[in-house]
């Protein structure tokens, strides 16, 4: 595991997400292109909750606590649970970045950390390093569908023109 590689990909991937959605009206930030479509602001406040709870979180259980049960979430509810999309982008955003930020610190101070350290989860067996290559993975996943629904939102809003010289989507 490249944990140099890892801390720049988080640390840039970071700085991208904020360079799309920075700024963006509120309206827009909440728009959904259809109900089960998640909005730029639901993105952004997964972001933060997974930065929270998820990865940062059970990284440290496989390195330090990986005898102990897996401490149970369910992402996929918290849009709803937690009104994601009646937050604000401005301050989301910036708690994730300094979220983030918290996370990089914390990785760059990880003394020889064991990427092997394992642990059995309800849905098989995962390893530490398998956690940080997600967790790098995860930010490209969300940064593609920002991507998704920022185009969407533009061809959507330049009607009755079209977006088709732009190129193939």
């Amino acid at each position: 595991m490249d944990l140099s590689y890892c801390l720049e990909r988080l640390s840039h991937q970071a700085t991208a997400v904020d360079r799309l959605v920075h700024g963006l009206p509120a309206e827009q930030a909440a728009w959904r292109p259809d109900p089960d479509s998640w909005s730029v602001l639901e993105v952004i406040c997964h972001l933060l909750d997974e930065e929270r709870e998820d990865f940062r979180a059970h990284l440290d259980h496989l390195l330090f606590h990986a005898g102990e049960p897996w401490p149970p979430f369910d992402p996929t509810a918290w849009p709803a649970e937690r009104g994601y999309n009646r937050r604000e982008l401005g301050s989301s955003l910036g708690n994730w970045l300094q979220a983030r930020q918290e996370s990089i610190d914390w990785l760059r101070g990880l003394a020889e950390p064991d990427w092997r350290s394992s642990a059995a989860v309800p849905w098989g067996h995962l390893a530490a390093g398998d956690v940080l290559a997600s967790w790098v993975a995860h930010d490209l996943l969300h940064t593609r569908q920002l991507v998704e629904l920022l185009y969407a939102y533009t061809a959507g809003h330049a009607r009755p023109y079209a977006v088709r010289y732009a190129g193939p989507w």
